[in-house]
């Protein structure tokens, strides 16, 4: 993480010299703004989009739910943070997902996974979400997601005023700010796979043993085949449940294998 997270810094604070370069010291104000203005439009629209995309409806606190919602306030309490929102939704597979950060977070289930999944088995499940609000990952995503758009957009910047704008400098700066994003990217998506391992870790912690996640996990795996999902491909990436693949599919990959989630847990 520390590796990582300093390689994205080096990133950003090398887009910042390369305006500094090109405009001069007056310019890193506005590129600072400009940072924070998107990051924050990125987060408050990333949400909102996420849980319109799945139709995701609050969760009632009677009835068949309020087991869940004494499960999600115990496990809150013990993790230290506000219990979050909590919705339903039908995403035509069983899963799960966190949005927000500590004191504004809302975790959305699958209707299809409270059908599958036992008591416990659930209750794995919602500590894991719980965790990556307590530790800020869906944050620190968007953080990264951000200085990859803005990594890309000086690459393209540069790639245009460094040659003759014409068509084809147009065409060949979308490329290169596209292929220099896609790197940044990859440092990105590298966090996203570690953040999944200590999520499981900490749901493992709190409540007790990592045999429940792992049936979950193991479950759902199965429970997805088969299944035509309705989640879109960003709302894929907060989910617990992400699809593995061939080297290069684990490598853009959100998530890492299932397998050495669920052997993660049981050792």
């Amino acid at each position: 993480m520390a590796v990582v997270g300093t390689l994205l810094f080096a990133f950003y604070a090398a887009a910042g010299a390369v305006v500094y370069a090109m405009f001069g010291q007056g310019a890193i104000p506005l590129v600072l703004v400009g940072s924070v203005v998107l990051i924050g439009f990125q987060y408050k629209v990333g949400k909102w989009a996420a849980l319109r995309s799945v139709g995701a409806e609050d969760m009632p606190e009677s009835g068949e739910y309020a087991r869940i919602h004494q499960q999600v306030e115990s496990m809150s309490r013990d993790m230290g943070i506000d219990k979050p929102r909590l919705m339903v939704a039908d995403m035509g597979v069983p899963n799960a997902f966190a949005v927000g950060r500590k004191g504004a977070g809302t975790v959305v289930v699958s209707r299809e996974l409270l059908h599958l999944l036992e008591d416990d088995e659930v209750e794995g499940v919602l500590a894991h979400e719980l965790a990556h609000i307590a530790n800020r990952d869906v944050v620190m995503m968007v953080l990264g997601q951000g200085i990859a758009s803005i990594v890309g957009l000086v690459a393209q910047f540069v790639v245009l005023l460094a040659g003759d704008n014409d068509l084809a400098d147009f065409f060949l700066a979308i490329i290169v700010g596209n292929v220099v994003q896609f790197i940044v990217m990859l440092f990105v998506l590298a966090i996203s796979r570690y953040r999944e391992y200590v999520a499981d870790a900490d749901a493992r912690r709190v409540i007790g043993s990592g045999d429940p996640l792992a049936r979950a996990l193991s479950k759902i795996s199965r429970g997805a085949e088969g299944r035509e999902s309705k989640i879109d491909e960003d709302v894929s990436a907060l989910c617990i449940f992400g699809t593995g693949g061939g080297f290069l599919s684990k490598l853009v990959s959100t998530h890492p294998p299932m397998e050495k989630r669920i052997e993660r847990l049981r050792n």
